[in-house]
């Protein structure tokens, strides 16, 4: 039988090892998902409501359990406390917006004798492939409003997290869900590609790497299903001169830093201008040198390993190349274990750099930063859109307005004032370029997991 292996970065065990589902139960599980639809999308948008905050509940309740579970996955340590508030949050909004949201469309101009409307139809059965690095908030993000929308679910979960669709599924069941219309699946690359190309699912989300955008994208050919891809990151801030300097950096190096930097709207690279730029520096190295690298399940722990060593290496990699072209690194911790081969990595920060290092231009995702001066708006703005990805922007600044002139000309999906590394449910989540295509969450998120019909009724004869 096959199986996947989760193999711990705390100490390199295996964690947990389930069975890969072979074609008979894929096919089992598809058909379960379209029998139940039928049902599902007939129960009341304030029924499907309920079972989700039910849902919610019963996973709130897991959270000791859950949180150092996380730990031993992915090495997230255990004194944040896990993803509850997050997943909180997001699940209570995109019910408490559901009615209104899902509600029919009258035409926008009145025609006598005619009643005019679009509905908003659910999809039918929606496949959700999770990345291990935000678990539960990555994947909650489209299970809950995927089934407030009435579509089923089959949730695909990244072979490092195994657990946690196994808790998404205790969690529903406690809450009755009917059978079907959500569902754990452990599977493969190879599998997963071949459910994807069969026509039987009606729209993926996934989140990951830009290569496995690509990949899904070869698998759903010619199926016409719909598509929501997160992709890549390389998300810059820009701190101007008249920026509240404590704030910008005790917040960026939180972006840059928390979760060991594999944040999908990290921080990896800050332009600072001119005037303020080495104030900026040495208060960001300084409270750089605060965190504490180690075992996760300690509660001294401020950063743990990151999820694979293969992760820690490409850091190590970007680093020793900007090295080599000139860049200075200002860190250099002391770890136990950093070494090559090891997830266990400290932070580091670089000056000195340009977009001539790879740590300037492409995806980090781990706990490295590089920070440059510039000299005014223009030469900011011309960084920050140098980069093939687009998710979020941040910019430091007391002056709204000149906030939003930045934003308008700076190429993301999201733009942040005095903010970063956060993801609020009221607003779209989104990117451009090869960051992906979709939208998650708020009012527009509902629109990305339905189809319109339209009703163009005569009343009138």
């Amino acid at each position: 039988m096959e199986t996947v292996k989760l193999k711990s970065p705390i100490d390199g065990s295996i964690y947990a090892e389930r069975p890969i589902a072979d074609d008979r139960a894929i096919n089992a599980a598809v058909e379960r998902a379209r029998a139940a639809q039928v049902q599902w999308a007939q129960t009341s948008i304030a029924e499907r409501g309920k079972t989700m905050l039910a849902m919610l509940e019963a996973l709130v309740t897991m959270n000791d359990e859950i949180v150092p579970e996380i730990a031993w996955q992915m090495g997230r340590p255990v004194r944040y406390g896990g993803e509850s508030g997050g997943v909180r949050e997001r699940t209570q909004y995109m019910v408490e917006i559901a009615e209104k949201a899902l509600a029919p469309v009258p035409a926008s101009i009145p025609k006598d004798g005619f009643r005019r409307y679009v509905k908003k139809e659910p999809l039918g059965v929606v496949m959700v492939i999770a990345p291990w690095n935000y678990p539960y908030l990555t994947a909650v993000n489209t299970i809950v409003p995927a089934l407030m929308a009435g579509s089923t679910v089959i949730l695909k979960h990244a072979a490092q997290t195994l657990l946690v669709g196994e808790r998404f599924a205790q969690a529903f069941e406690k809450a009755g869900l009917p059978k079907g219309v959500f569902q754990n699946i452990v599977l493969d690359h190879a599998r997963t590609e071949k459910l994807l190309g069969s026509g039987k699912i009606d729209h993926v989300n996934f989140t990951g790497s830009v290569a496995g955008g690509r990949a899904i994208e070869k698998a759903a050919a010619g199926t016409f299903m719909t598509l929501g891809l997160e992709l890549g990151g390389k998300d810059p801030a820009y701190v101007l001169s008249d920026a509240k300097l404590d704030h910008a950096i005790s917040n960026l190096v939180d972006g840059a830093f928390f979760n060991s930097g594999q944040c999908c709207c990290g921080i990896e690279r800050v332009y600072v201008h001119e005037k303020v730029y080495d104030d900026f520096v040495s208060g960001f190295i300084a409270e750089t040198k605060n965190y504490v690298v180690g075992n996760p399940l300690e509660q001294a722990t401020t950063m743990g390993p990151m999820a694979q060593a293969r992760f820690a290496d490409l850091i190590r990699e970007q680093k020793a190349e900007a090295l080599r072209k000139g860049a200075s690194a200002h860190i250099n911790m002391r770890v136990e274990g950093d070494k090559a081969g090891s997830p266990y990595l400290a932070p580091e920060v670089l000056t000195n750099v340009d977009h001539q290092m790879s740590v300037m231009r492409e995806e980090s995702f781990g706990p490295i930063v590089g920070i440059m001066k510039v000299c005014n708006d223009e030469e900011a703005i011309a960084l920050m859109n140098d980069s093939p990805y687009g998710l979020t922007a941040s910019i430091w600044t007391t002056d709204t307005d000149h906030a939003v002139a930045i934003g308008d000309r700076v190429e993301t999906g999201t733009v942040f004032m005095n903010r970063c590394d956060y993801l609020d449910p009221a607003l779209v989540w989104t990117g451009v370029k090869d960051t992906g295509k979709g939208a998650g969450l708020s009012q527009i998120g509902y629109d990305n997991l339905t189809r319109p019909k339209s009703y163009h009724l005569r009343e009138t004869i």
